[in-house]
C-alpha cells in the first residue's frame, strides 16, 4: 500500500487540473489510477476522463502497481518520460534507483542492494515507501514489466530474448507477470508487427519531457568527441563501446515531430540491452524535469536570461566513467581542442580497432584501465605529471581503490578522486558532473565561473560556493548554462 507521506507529496488540485487538460508538462511526474477499472494511466491519456471520485494519484508507476492497478494499454505508461529517479529526494534512494535501473535486483536481493549503498534493508524499505510509495522490489518489478512491454512494441526481438533483456529469470516468470498485468500473454502484443532494421540492429524510442535542447547537447559533444570512438554531426551522435566485455556501437538522433530520441544499438546481445539503454538515458539526461530546474535557476538574475535563451538545457553525461576521467585529466589547464587531440592519440596508440563501426565514422574502442596503468603516455606528448596522473587513475581503478559505480554520492565521489595524486576539486567535480550525472556537482574553483560571477574580475572560490547555494540541487545545470554564456 502507498504511504500517506508519499501521497502527500502530490497536490491533488494540480494533478486534477493536469489530468483534465492533459498537460504534457506533468507526463511521468504522476500517474492516475481509476478505481472502477483497476487501471493506471499517464495524465495525458486520451481515454474519456473518469469522475474525480473514482481517481487516485500516485507518484510513480511502481506505486500504482503496488496498489493493485494495471498499466493502461492505450496511453502506455512505458512510453512516459522520466523515471522514479526524479522523485528521489535523498542520495540513498537516488543511488538505489540507479542500481535498480541497471538491473541490480534482477538477480540480487534487497539486502544485497542495501549493503551496496551502505544502509540496512529495513531503512532502505522505509525510505522507498516514504519517497516513492513503493518498495524496491515493486520498483524493480515495474521497471522489468514496462521495459519488456516497450521491447515487445518497438522491436522484433524473440520473446525469450525480451524476457532476458528485461531481467526476468525465466520465460515462465515473464509470461506470468504479463498475464497478471495485462490479462494476456506477451505473444498477443506481437501480432502484425514488423520492426526489423537489419540483422544486428535494435531501435528504441527514448521519451523525454520537453523542452529538450538536443542541438546544444550535440554541440557540446562535438567539441569534445574522441575521433575513432565518437562521431557527431547534424544527424546525431554515434559511438563505439564495450558492454560486459562485448563490443558494439550505437547512434542517437532526434525524432522529427516527437518528444523522444531514437536509439539504435548495433551488434549487442539482448541480455545487455537494458544496461545500454540505462547508460544512454543518463548520457542524454532524458529523465530530467526541465520545469523544476527552470523554477530554481530562474530565480537568480544571472541565470534567468540563460534559461530563457537555452530552454531544455541537459547535463551531458558519459558512456564510461573511466574514459571521462581520462578525458578530464587531459583537459586540465589546456584547451578543449588540445585535450581532444591527446585523447585521439591515446586511442590510436593504446586502443583497440573496431572494424564493425568503421562505416559509421568510428572504428576504434577506448582502451580499458588495464591498458593505461603502465602505458608510456609521455610518448604521445603528455607531460610527465599528466601521464602519471592518468596511470595513477588507471591503477586505482584496476585495484578497486576507486570505481565509477552508480551508488556513490557526490561527496564520496569527490573525496575518493581527490585522494589520487594530480586530481583536485575541479577535476573531481567535473567527473562527478558528467560521469555520475550528479546534478549538484559544482567546480567552484573554475576560473570562467568566477569571472562571470565577478563581472570580469574573478571572485574568491569561497564566495562562489556561497553564491551557488541558491542554485541547489541543480548547480551542475547552472555550470553548463554559464559556460555556454562565456562562449
Amino acid at each position: 500500500m502507498q504511504t500517506e507521506t508519499a501521497q502527500a507529496t502530490l497536490d491533488p488540485g494540480i494533478c486534477e487540473q493536469a489530468r483534465l487538460t492533459r498537460d504534457a508538462r506533468f507526463d511521468g511526474l504522476f500517474f492516475t489510477a481509476v478505481k472502477t477499472t483497476g487501471i493506471y494511466c499517464r495524465p495525458v491519456c486520451p481515454a474519456p476522463t473518469p469522475k474525480p471520485s473514482n481517481i487516485s494519484y500516485y507518484p510513480s508507476a511502481a506505486a500504482a502497481a503496488a496498489a493493485g492497478y494495471r498499466p493502461c494499454l492505450r496511453c502506455r505508461p512505458e512510453a512516459a518520460p522520466g523515471s522514479p529517479l526524479h522523485r528521489a529526494s535523498s542520495d540513498l534512494v537516488g543511488a538505489a534507483l540507479r542500481l535498480i535501473e541497471q538491473g541490480s535486483l534482477d538477480g540480487q536481493s534487497v539486502s544485497d542492494l542495501a549493503a551496496r549503498i551502505g544502509v540496512g534493508e529495513r531503512h532502505l524499505r522505509r525510505l522507498f515507501e516514504h519517497e516513492l510509495g513503493a518498495s524496491p522490489l515493486d520498483v524493480a518489478a515495474t521497471r522489468r514489466l514496462l521495459f519488456a512491454k516497450q521491447l515487445l512494441g518497438e522491436t522484433s526481438l524473440p520473446i525469450t530474448a525480451i524476457a532476458a533483456a528485461a531481467g526476468y529469470a525465466s520465460l515462465r516468470r515473464f509470461n506470468a507477470a504479463f498475464v497478471d498485468a495485462y490479462a494476456k500473454p506477451p505473444r498477443e502484443f506481437r501480432r502484425g508487427q514488423d520492426h526489423m532494421l537489419g540483422e544486428n540492429a535494435i531501435e528504441l524510442r527514448l521519451p523525454y519531457r520537453a523542452p529538450f535542447d538536443f542541438t546544444g547537447l550535440l554541440a557540446f559533444y562535438a567539441r569534445r568527441g574522441i575521433p575513432g570512438v565518437e562521431a557527431i554531426d547534424e544527424h546525431g551522435y554515434r559511438r563505439s563501446f564495450v558492454i560486459n566485455g562485448e563490443p558494439g556501437w550505437l547512434s542517437v538522433a532526434s525524432i522529427q515531430g516527437d518528444t523522444a530520441l531514437r536509439l539504435r544499438v548495433h551488434d549487442v546481445r539482448a541480455i545487455h540491452l537494458g544496461q545500454v539503454v540505462s547508460r544512454v538515458r543518463q548520457m542524454f539526461d532524458v529523465d530530467a524535469d526541465p520545469a523544476a530546474i527552470t523554477r530554481t535557476l530562474g530565480r537568480d538574475r544571472r541565470l534567468r536570461a540563460l534559461v530563457k535563451r537555452w530552454p531544455g538545457q541537459r547535463l551531458p553525461g558519459a558512456w564510461d566513467g573511466f574514459e571521462l576521467g581520462v578525458r578530464a585529466v587531459l583537459g586540465q589547464q589546456i584547451s578543449v581542442t588540445a585535450a581532444r587531440t591527446l585523447a585521439a592519440r591515446i586511442v590510436e596508440r593504446f586502443g583497440t580497432p573496431h572494424p564493425a563501426s568503421a562505416a559509421a565514422g568510428l572504428g576504434a574502442l577506448f582502451p580499458p584501465a588495464g591498458a593505461l596503468a603502465d602505458a608510456p603516455l609521455e610518448s604521445i606528448g603528455l607531460t610527465r605529471a599528466r601521464a602519471a596522473t592518468i596511470r595513477g587513475l588507471s591503477q586505482a581503478l584496476v585495484e578497486g581503490r576507486i570505481d565509477f559505480s552508480a551508488q556513490q554520492t557526490l561527496h564520496e565521489t569527490v573525496d575518493r578522486l581527490c585522494a589520487l595524486p594530480g586530481i583536485g576539486a575541479w577535476t573531481a567535480h567535473y567527473i562527478a558532473m558528467r560521469a555520475h550525472s550528479h546534478p549538484d556537482a559544482f567546480p567552484a574553483g573554475d576560473l570562467v565561473l568566477r569571472k562571470i560571477a565577478g563581472a570580469g574580475t574573478p571572485i574568491p572560490e569561497r564566495e562562489m560556493e556561497k553564491l551557488s547555494e541558491a542554485w541547489r540541487p541543480w548547480r551542475a545545470y547552472a555550470v553548463m548554462l554559464l559556460w555556454r554564456s562565456a562562449g
